[in-house]
């Protein structure tokens, strides 16, 4: 993991209410930090991902997770080592929300 990466973990995703794993296998593809309950994946992007290959891959890997109906939140190192609170704040609304969509589709799916 990268310096922002572990930020992210140890100070909020593996304390965070909703569940996270860490380099989560989804397909063919590594998410950094995936929480099932909420069918939600965060991604922490260095300075790579602005490359024309990078971000074509990127967009494939969104597609793809966006086919399973998971949501993907990227965030650049920038933004966690400057605004983490702020990153937390998103994740934890996105979470929120996410949950709550995840168990309604469920209900559904169940009737």
């Amino acid at each position: 993991m990268t310096k922002e990466e572990k930020h992210l973990w140890y100070d909020f995703l593996r304390i965070c209410q909703f569940r996270f794993r860490r380099q989560e296998l989804i397909g063919n593809y590594i998410a950094d930090f995936y929480c099932d309950k909420a069918m939600l994946v965060v991604e922490v992007d260095g300075s790579q991902h602005h490359e024309p290959d990078a971000l074509e891959y990127d967009l494939k890997r969104t597609e793809y997770f966006n086919s399973l109906n998971i949501e993907v939140l990227r965030f650049t190192n920038i933004e966690v080592s400057k605004n983490c609170e702020g990153v937390c704040e998103t994740i934890l609304s996105t979470a929120t929300k996410r949950v709550e969509f995840v168990n309604k589709q469920n209900q559904l799916y169940l009737k």
